[in-house]
């Protein structure tokens, strides 16, 4: 069974940063797209940042110039370095591997992770 493992949420105040893992396995992590999604109470789940397997990062509009995606192959983790945090980032983050279907910001999620709470608030 695939296994996505997310860590690094927690609460955080307004302007403050935070970082958000997500460790799989080398199988899985070398031939995949990897996506950070959230969903927030009452809300759709959205996709905020895409990482290739080559390395090119895309965001959605409302985190493009705060929020950060980068993946370290040699330790099979996605990384999303949030920064100038804002009530409305206030989510359940998802980690996801699988295959970027653009020029949209979209994606084809073949695997997911658990999901890690990140609140905003002061």
């Amino acid at each position: 069974q695939v296994q996505l493992v997310e860590s690094g949420g927690g609460l955080v105040q307004p302007g403050g940063s935070l970082q958000l893992a997500c460790a799989t396995s080398r199988n899985i992590f070398r031939i995949n797209d990897m996506g950070w999604y959230r969903q927030a109470p009452g809300r759709e789940r959205e996709l905020v940042a895409i990482i290739t397997a080559g390395g090119l990062a895309m965001y959605a509009d409302s985190v493009k110039g705060r929020f950060a995606i980068s993946r370290d192959n040699a330790k099979n983790t996605v990384y999303l370095q949030m920064m100038s945090l804002k009530s409305e980032d206030t989510a359940v983050y998802y980690c996801s591997a699988g295959a970027y279907r653009g020029p949209q910001l979209i994606m084809r999620s073949d695997y997911w992770g658990q999901g890690t709470q990140v609140t905003v608030s002061s």
